[in-house]
């Protein structure tokens, strides 16, 4: 892989060294445009090289921050995980807190935290039979709480339990 590289930037200029990375990493999945920079600064491209590359991949439509978080809010919901964390991840990929609580908004009609948080902790609470009930409440409420449900749906759940 290093033979390749070497070679490849031989022929290649800065910038196309940078998009030609970008484009690989895109290939995998989409990215963020903070995101997408950050990972070219792990490379050491320069800070011109990075803006004119985020900027031409957004130009021409391969970065959108809405529809990446967007997806990345689905791709989450379906593990299933918290509105609370989905919100974390976002920010530290860069997002801009307006478009994550645009994707959030959006999702909220159709997703009820109370009935996923309480399925996951029905599924969570059986599987600890064999352990005190006081004991096996807690450890719901901290599998709850890091899956990023909030403390008080958390509670409210495992007080039903």
């Amino acid at each position: 892989m290093k033979k390749q590289c070497a070679r490849n930037s031989a022929r290649l200029s800065e910038p196309e060294e940078a998009r030609a990375y970008a484009f690989l990493l895109l290939k995998f999945r989409l990215r963020s445009g903070n995101e997408l920079a950050l990972r070219l600064r792990q490379k050491k491209f320069s800070e011109k090289v990075i803006q004119d590359t985020v900027s031409f991949l957004k130009d021409r439509q391969f970065i959108d921050d809405r529809l990446f978080a967007k997806g990345w809010v689905s791709s989450r919901l379906k593990r299933p995980f918290g509105l609370r964390r989905i919100r974390q991840e976002l920010a530290l990929k860069g997002l801009d807190k307006e478009i994550i609580e645009e994707a959030l908004a959006q999702v909220k009609e159709h997703y009820s935290e109370s009935a996923v948080a309480g399925q996951l902790a029905e599924k969570r609470f059986s599987k600890l039979k064999n352990i005190e009930p006081q004991k096996a409440k807690a450890r719901v409420y901290a599998y709850l709480v890091r899956r990023g449900f909030s403390p008080e749906i958390s509670s409210d759940i495992v007080k039903g339990l």
